[in-house]
C-alpha cells in the first residue's frame, strides 16, 4: 500500500535530477500541497496513491541520459527511476518549483515551453546555468519542459501537474469529459436540426487550419467508432438469379413459373420424367433459374463512412502540400501526427465492409442517426465538414486553467441538470457565422439557454457571463458568472438567482480561524462577501415607477468540494436558508444539493419564492399596514344543499355568533364559499367560487326562507350577505392539510394568489 512517507518537513526538497553527458537538470520545492494532505486527494481507495505520468527522453543521438532519480512520496527521499516504475504525484498547481540546468559543456541550450511566462522565466546565469522558478498557475495536465540547441529539439521531459482542491481523476478528467460532451450534444443538435431538412453540403470557408485542429481531438473517437461499425455493419440481403441446366440447379424457387412461362423453348419432351403437363404432353425444363441469397455491404450508410475516410484523406493531403508550398520549417511532431492518421485512414479503408462503390447522393438514414458506430462518424462528419470552430480552444484541453475550465463546467452542468427534466427551447452558445459554426462560451462572450417546464409552460433562462434584460448596475459593472431567472405563470416578475464558480477552497487547516468559525472546508468568506454585493449592487429600473428595485432574490457561489454530507451542517450552507446566500459543494460526482436546489426554486410557487429574499428592516409592518384589510369571508357550509341555495339566491348566511368581532362586518367586500371534504368528497372540496358583497344585514333564522331551518333555531341572530354574482375561481383553493370550521378571513391580494387553504391564514 503506497502510503505517503510522514515527518519530512514542509520545506524545499531535491524532488527530480536528471544527469546528461551535456548537462544536469534539478527541480527542487514543496514534495507535497497541504490542501491536498487536508482533503486526502489523489487517492486510489482513499488510500493508495494514483500513479503519475512522467517521460523524459533524449531527441537526438548527441545527448544520452546518463542517470534519473525522483522523489517518492513513500519513502520522503530521492530514488533511482526508470521506465516502467511508476511515479506518484509531486507537482501542484499554484505552488513554485525552483529549476536549475547545470550545462558540463560550453553549448547554446534554449528552454522552452508553450506558456510564454514559464518560458521567460528560466533564464541564464552565466554561461553554465540556465535557473528560474517554475510555477503553474491554475494550469493542469500534461505538461512538456524542451531543451533545444540552435533551435533544434535536444531533450524533452514530460511532467504531469496535478490540481490542489479536487481529485485528479475523480473530479478534474471527468470535468474535462463534461465540458467536451456537452460541446459536442449541443454542437450536434443543433446542426442535426439546421441541416436534417435541407440536406448537407459541404463549407466553403473552412480554413484547414480549424479543420485539423477539430481532427485532432476527434480522430481516435472516429477511429474507434468504425472499429464498432466493423463489428456489426449494417448490410442488406442480395438476391441473385442465375441460369443453370436443370440437373444441376441445386434449388430452385417459385419464381421459374413465371419465368418459364414466358420461355417455353427452355420446355423439352420427357414422357418418363416430366413434371409438367400441356395438352397431353409431358414436358420438363432444360435450364431453369438458381437463385443464391448473400450478404451485400453496398449500402447508402457504407459509402458514407467510406466518403467521409476519402475527405479527410484528402484534406490532409491537401494540408502537407499546402505547407510544402508555403515554405514553412517541416515540425516532426505535425508531420508524425499527420502521417499516422493516414495509415490509420489507409487501413480502414481496407475492411471488407467499406469495399462499397461510390456515394451519388446522400440520404439521413435512420442507421446514420441511431446505429451505433454510424451516429457518431455522422456527428464526427458534421462537425468536420461544417466549420465548427471552437473559440477559447476548448477542444485542446489537456493544459488548460483549471479556474477558468471549472467556470465552463459550472454553466454546462447547470445546463446539463436542467436540461434532464425541462425542454431545451433556445440557446446561443452554438452559433452560425460566415465561417461555420462557433461555440461562444468564454469571458468575453454571453450566453443563454432558455427552457420550458412542460408541466405546466413556465419558462426559465440561465445566462452566462451576461446580465438579463433590465437589469442594471448603477455604481460599479457587476457581472456573475451565472444567472437563472424564473418567470412563473401566476406572477409579473422574474425571479432571479446567481450562482458564481469560485475555483477557490478554505481547507479549514487546524489551527486557523477558519477552522475555529467553520469547522470544515468551504467556500472562502471574499466569496460570501462577493454575493451580498452582487444581490445588492444588481438592481431592475421599473419603467412604470421610475425606479430601482433590487432584482436578485439569492446568490450562491458554488465551490470544488467533494463532501456534500459534512457541508451541510456548514454555517454558509445553513444561511441559503436564513438569509438565501450562502454556497453549494459542485463537483461531478458532487452536485445532488445543487440538483435539489434547483428543483425547489423552480417549483416554489411566486409567493414563496418571493419569501426567500432577504427583506429591508420595516417591510413587515409596511405591507401589514398596506394589505393588513382582510376584507374577504370565508364560509363553511352545514349542509350539501347550502351550496346549492346559496348559487341560486345570490346569498351566503352564517350565524352571528361565529363572527366574534362585529366590526370586521364592515370591511368585508367579498364572500367566497368553502366546500369540505366530509360533505363535498375530495374531488369537489375546496374554495371554488366567490362573490362581490352588495348588501349585508343581521335577521333571525325564520326570515330566511331560502333554506329551511333546523329545530330551535327560528329565533338565533344570522348574518345575509347578498352577492352581486357568483365568480367561478380558475384554479379552487384546495384544503391541503387545513380547512374552514365556520368562518376566515383574508385579504383578496393573498385570495387571488393562494392554491391552498393554509396560504390565506396569518
Amino acid at each position: 500500500m503506497a502510503l505517503r512517507h510522514t515527518g519530512f518537513p514542509n520545506h524545499q526538497t531535491e524532488l527530480l535530477r536528471i544527469e546528461t553527458n551535456l548537462f544536469n537538470l534539478y527541480i527542487q520545492g514543496k514534495p507535497f500541497h497541504p490542501t491536498v494532505e487536508t482533503l486526502q486527494l489523489h487517492r486510489q481507495d482513499d488510500t493508495e496513491w494514483t500513479t503519475a505520468h512522467f517521460q523524459c527522453m533524449s531527441l537526438t543521438p548527441s545527448l544520452s541520459i546518463q542517470s534519473i532519480s525522483i522523489f517518492s512520496p513513500e519513502s520522503g527521499e530521492l530514488t533511482s527511476w526508470m521506465a516502467g516504475i511508476p511515479v506518484h504525484p509531486i507537482f501542484y498547481e499554484t505552488q513554485s518549483y525552483e529549476l536549475v540546468i547545470e550545462k558540463k559543456q560550453d553549448v547554446a541550450i534554449q528552454f522552452h515551453h508553450d506558456n510564454l511566462y514559464i518560458r521567460q522565466s528560466i533564464k541564464p546565469l552565466g554561461n553554465m546555468i540556465l535557473s528560474g522558478i517554475l510555477n503553474f498557475q491554475n494550469e493542469v495536465g500534461h505538461t512538456e519542459l524542451e531543451l533545444r540547441r540552435n533551435g533544434e529539439a535536444l531533450f524533452r521531459l514530460q511532467l504531469e501537474i496535478f490540481p490542489s482542491k479536487m481529485d485528479y481523476k475523480k473530479d478534474y478528467q471527468m470535468i474535462l469529459h463534461d465540458v467536451n460532451e456537452q460541446i459536442y450534444n449541443l454542437s450536434f443538435d443543433f446542426l442535426r436540426k439546421t441541416y436534417h431538412l435541407s440536406g448537407l453540403k459541404e463549407t466553403q470557408s473552412q480554413s484547414l487550419t480549424e479543420f485539423f485542429t477539430i481532427l485532432q481531438h476527434v480522430f481516435d473517437q472516429l477511429v474507434q467508432a468504425v472499429e464498432r461499425i466493423k463489428q456489426s455493419p449494417h448490410s442488406k440481403l442480395q438476391v441473385e438469379n442465375r441460369l443453370v441446366e436443370a440437373a444441376r440447379v441445386r434449388r430452385a424457387g417459385k419464381e421459374n413459373i413465371w419465368f418459364l412461362s414466358k420461355r417455353p423453348n427452355l420446355l423439352v419432351e420427357d414422357s418418363l420424367h416430366g413434371s409438367i403437363s400441356v395438352h397431353g404432353r409431358r414436358l420438363t425444363p432444360s435450364h431453369v433459374l438458381e437463385t443464391k441469397r448473400h450478404i451485400n455491404f453496398d449500402t447508402g450508410e457504407n459509402r458514407f463512412v467510406r466518403w467521409v475516410l476519402l475527405r479527410i484523406q484528402q484534406k490532409l493531403k491537401e494540408l502537407k502540400f499546402r505547407f510544402v508550398q508555403k515554405g514553412r520549417a517541416e515540425d516532426p511532431l505535425l508531420t508524425r501526427k499527420m502521417n499516422l492518421m493516414q495509415t490509420q485512414l489507409q487501413r480502414m479503408l481496407k475492411y471488407d465492409f467499406l469495399a462499397v462503390g461510390e456515394m451519388r447522393q446522400m440520404s439521413i438514414s435512420l442507421v446514420l442517426q441511431m446505429a451505433v458506430g454510424y451516429r457518431e462518424v455522422y456527428r464526427y462528419y458534421l462537425m468536420l465538414m461544417k466549420g465548427l470552430s471552437i473559440q477559447s480552444d476548448l477542444f485542446r484541453l489537456s493544459m488548460k486553467d483549471l479556474a477558468l475550465l471549472y467556470e465552463y463546467w459550472c454553466f454546462l452542468k447547470i445546463h446539463h441538470l436542467l436540461s434532464k427534466q425541462y425542454e431545451l427551447v433556445k440557446q446561443d452558445i452554438i452559433r452560425v457565422q460566415r465561417g461555420g459554426l462557433f461555440v461562444t462560451l468564454d469571458r468575453t462572450q454571453k450566453a443563454k439557454m432558455v427552457y420550458r417546464n412542460p408541466r405546466n409552460g413556465e419558462t426559465f433562462t440561465l445566462y452566462y457571463n451576461a446580465l438579463p434584460s433590465g437589469d442594471k448596475t448603477p455604481t460599479l459593472s457587476q457581472r456573475p458568472d451565472n444567472i437563472l431567472t424564473l418567470r412563473k405563470n401566476d406572477a409579473s416578475v422574474e425571479y432571479k438567482y446567481i450562482f458564481d464558480a469560485k475555483y477557490r477552497l478554505n481547507p479549514a487547516y487546524e489551527g486557523t480561524p477558519y477552522r475555529r468559525d467553520y469547522k470544515t472546508p468551504g467556500p472562502e468568506e471574499d466569496d460570501i462577501n462577493t454575493m451580498h454585493r452582487y444581490r445588492d449592487a444588481i438592481v431592475y429600473m421599473d419603467d412604470k415607477e421610475k425606479e430601482y428595485e433590487r432584482s436578485m432574490f439569492g446568490a450562491y457561489v458554488l465551490f470544488p468540494y467533494h463532501n456534500e454530507e459534512q457541508f451541510q451542517q456548514h454555517h454558509f450552507y445553513k444561511s441559503i436558508e436564513t438569509i438565501n446566500i450562502g454556497a453549494f459543494p459542485f463537483l461531478p460526482n458532487s452536485t445532488s444539493l445543487m440538483e435539489k436546489f434547483l428543483d425547489e426554486i423552480i417549483l416554489d410557487s411566486p409567493e414563496k419564492a418571493y419569501e426567500r429574499a432577504t427583506r429591508p428592516r420595516g417591510t413587515k409592518e409596511y405591507y401589514k399596514n398596506k394589505l393588513s384589510g382582510k376584507n374577504v369571508l370565508i364560509g363553511a357550509m352545514s349542509q350539501k344543499s347550502q351550496l346549492d341555495a346559496a348559487l341560486e339566491h345570490h346569498f351566503y348566511h352564517t350565524p352571528l355568533n361565529n363572527i366574534t368581532d362585529h366590526k370586521i362586518l364592515t370591511r368585508i367586500e367579498y364572500v367566497a364559499l368553502y366546500q369540505s371534504i366530509q360533505l363535498f368528497g375530495r374531488e369537489e372540496a375546496g374554495i371554488r367560487v366567490y362573490g362581490k358583497v352588495a348588501d349585508w344585514k343581521v335577521v333571525q333564522r325564520k326570515e330566511i326562507t331560502q333554506i329551511p331551518s333546523g329545530r330551535g333555531a327560528a329565533d338565533e341572530l344570522y348574518v345575509v350577505f347578498t352577492v352581486d354574482e357568483w365568480v367561478k375561481r380558475a384554479k379552487p383553493i384546495l384544503p391541503g392539510g387545513s380547512g374552514v370550521q365556520r368562518v376566515m378571513y383574508a385579504s383578496k391580494y393573498v385570495f387571488d394568489r393562494a392554491l391552498e387553504v393554509g396560504e390565506l391564514r396569518g
